[in-house]
């Protein structure tokens, strides 16, 4: 019996490059044993109605989605609405593909294809913030708007150079986030420039910010907090701290996050997987371990 496989895709992600290989990777699909359900996304949440709504109708054992990192939560998110659990498969073909270093997929995106049929099925943790679901990241402070703001055009052009670029624009504007931070006996409060709670080796395209021992199964997220500087020397140790690795400093915090509430005085505007995810004075997120399962590559890329 053939497996039940609904494929989505985003024909904006990165440079539109899903396009040149759709028809090879539907027949490769086909060719093993598939039947082949297929959607292109139109706009924002688009993956996850389209989720929802085929979920509600039929039994799906694949769900596989191509797109960035946004194609990729949105889909999860869908599934997390749902009453059927199908694994899920990743073809990424956005511009940074944060996501994809933790499961070790190629770039090629055929290749990439064929770990989905032939990869391993793991249960991976998700989040959930103010009811709404992550896969990997959610962020406020420096930089995190550079993402969702930063026309798809350009994205496409120029890669991940688009992210820093719009990033560098916003340096002159910095803006702190007085913020009261209570994570299980943990009580923080201080004025922040940059926070995250995350799950994955690679944020923003840049790898080992959340350290060198990030686990996608084990119940816990890793929290990072940065305290806004007071001066250029406090600016530059904080740098230090971040490309050596180190931390937990006079200007980071950083601790394990299950749980984890964080208040302000004013709105502050999050980024959810690299989309803007809405403007909070009160956030919970908390880590919903093995949520889903997501197919992952056995061998290195």
């Amino acid at each position: 019996m053939k497996k039940k496989l609904l494929f989505i895709y985003n024909p904006l992600a990165g440079k539109s490059k899903i396009k040149n290989w759709l028809s090879s990777i539907i027949e490769y699909f086909v060719k093993n044993g598939c039947e082949v359900v297929i959607y292109a996304t139109a706009g924002k949440k688009d993956a996850k109605k389209i989720v929802i709504d085929c979920l509600s109708r039929e039994k799906y054992e694949l769900i596989v989605c191509s797109g960035g990192d946004g194609t990729l939560n949105e889909v999860i998110g869908g599934i997390m609405h749902s009453d059927q659990k199908p694994d899920i498969g990743y073809i990424p073909s956005g511009t940074t593909n944060d996501f994809a270093y933790n499961l070790k997929l190629p770039k090629n995106l055929p290749k990439a294809a064929e770990v989905v049929l032939n990869g391993e099925a793991f249960p991976c943790d998700i989040g959930v913030i103010n009811g709404e679901y992550f896969t990997y990241t959610a962020a406020f402070g420096l930089f995190t708007d550079a993402a969702y703001e930063t026309p798809q055009t350009t994205k496409n052009i120029l890669g991940r150079l688009a992210y820093i670029l719009e990033g560098v624009k916003r340096l002159p504007n910095w803006k702190s986030y007085y913020m009261d931070i209570t994570c299980g006996d943990r009580f923080i409060s201080d004025d922040f420039i940059y926070g995250m709670v995350a799950n994955s080796i690679s944020v923003g395209g840049f790898k080992g910010l959340t350290g060198k021992d990030v686990l996608l199964d084990d119940g816990q997220f890793e929290g990072i907090f940065i305290k806004m500087p007071q001066n250029v020397l406090d600016f530059q140790s904080i740098i230090n701290d971040l490309l050596t690795g180190n931390l937990n400093s006079d200007h980071i915090f950083s601790f394990p996050v299950k749980e984890i509430v964080l208040t302000s005085e004013e709105t502050v505007p999050w980024s959810i997987d690299g989309e803007f995810g809405g403007e909070f004075k009160t956030v919970n997120i908390a880590n919903m371990k093995q949520a889903v399962k997501i197919i992952r590559n056995l061998e290195e890329d």
